[in-house]
């Protein structure tokens, strides 16, 4: 039977195809936002001091579809998945370009979804419960669009400090390429899953060269629609076809702090009576720089969480060992946070501001 390290050396040419052709771009895209004027200026919100482009999706992009086109094409639906990744890409960077209004965002966002859901058949169909196989029927392919457009405005709320986003995405990616090497032996269809992962995963880590902090591009709404599109894509073949109680458990605990961040921040802006599209800088991320860390470290902390709940969703999966992972990981970043906020001096412990911290602006 071959090993999870097996699946790891066939995954490997996909991943750093996707690394490579992602890094190679990155130049272009850039290039091409001050070219078209889709540059994101120091200021207001912002805590960057450069001008700086923000057409950097369209390398993920790139660099995930070059890769699924040389190495994918095994993979079932292949072609489909490139094609809604293009499509999410491209129409959001006009977004990028035009600032398009809230509801034209959305709009592409369920068209692209139905896409997927309607058209290419990519769907939850059935959910699978202890003692009880729940068959969607009819309500498949709108639970499947919820799923996706809910995916992409997690990840496009998630991306607020430089290489956040793209990080905890690879994360995610990470865990569900091990969630399908834990599944192959029952399922041979998860094979696809690995290599989606794996192109999901180099993609960015391709970017963050040139997105963790200080960045120099950032991804803009065609770098997080096409990633959080991915994403949902990724879970519901993954999942679909897994009969296994507990199996939607993995991407939902990797994917639990987007996802809480996001509900918390429609259920606020509810309560005061402003649009859900009414941008703030009251995000979890937001609280963390406003705490005296830096953009550094609240991604550092964002990733240490993600990998947390993605190893406890592992353990219930049957990766019992990556329990003791989780619980490490736990530990250390807590005394990481704690240390360095004692040490940046900027709260006492009743959690008041002392004197003279100066808070910095998120971005």
């Amino acid at each position: 039977m071959p090993t999870p390290q097996h699946h790891f050396l066939v995954a490997l040419p996909i991943l750093l195809v996707a690394v490579g052709v992602t890094v190679a771009t990155v130049p272009l895209t850039r290039w091409l936002s001050f070219r078209l004027h889709a540059v994101a200026l120091p200021g207001g919100r912002n805590i960057h001091q450069k001008p700086t482009g923000r057409l950097g999706g369209l390398s993920l992009m790139a660099g995930f579809v070059v890769a699924m086109a040389i190495f994918g094409r095994g993979v079932h639906d292949w072609l489909q998945i490139v094609v809604a990744a293009v499509a999410v890409a491209g129409l959001l960077a006009a977004d990028d370009i035009l600032q398009l209004p809230y509801w034209t965002k959305l709009l592409i966002q369920i068209v692209v979804s139905l896409l997927v859901a309607a058209v290419f058949g990519i769907s939850i169909t059935y959910v699978t419960l202890p003692h009880l196989d729940l068959h969607l029927l009819w309500a498949a392919i709108p639970v499947t669009v919820i799923w996706l457009v809910g995916m992409q405005n997690s990840i496009n709320l998630l991306d607020g400090v430089d290489g956040l986003a793209a990080g905890v995405v690879a994360i995610v990616g990470g865990v569900l390429y091990l969630a399908a090497v834990n599944r192959l032996q029952v399922d041979p269809s998860q094979g696809g899953v690995i290599l989606l992962s794996a192109a999901l995963v180099g993609s960015c880590l391709g970017f963050l060269v040139f997105n963790f902090a200080p960045a120099r591009i950032f991804m803009g709404d065609s770098g997080s629609h096409v990633l959080g599109l991915l994403v949902g894509i990724i879970t519901i073949v993954g999942v679909a076809k897994v009969t296994v109680a507990l199996a939607l458990f993995i991407p939902v605990l990797a994917l639990a702090l987007p996802i809480g961040d996001t509900a918390w921040a429609i259920w606020r802006r509810r309560r005061e009576g402003v649009g859900f599209a009414h941008a703030d800088a009251r995000h979890l991320h937001h609280q963390l720089l406003a705490l005296g860390l830096s953009a550094r470290e609240t991604a550092i902390t964002f990733y240490l969480v993600t990998a947390i709940l993605g190893c406890l969703g592992l353990a219930l999966f049957g990766h019992r060992k990556i329990l003791a992972v989780a619980l490490g990981l736990l530990v250390v970043g807590l005394l990481l946070l704690g240390l360095r906020i004692w040490r940046r001096g900027g709260f006492d412990f009743q959690g008041r501001r002392e004197p003279g911290h100066r808070l910095e602006r998120p971005r």
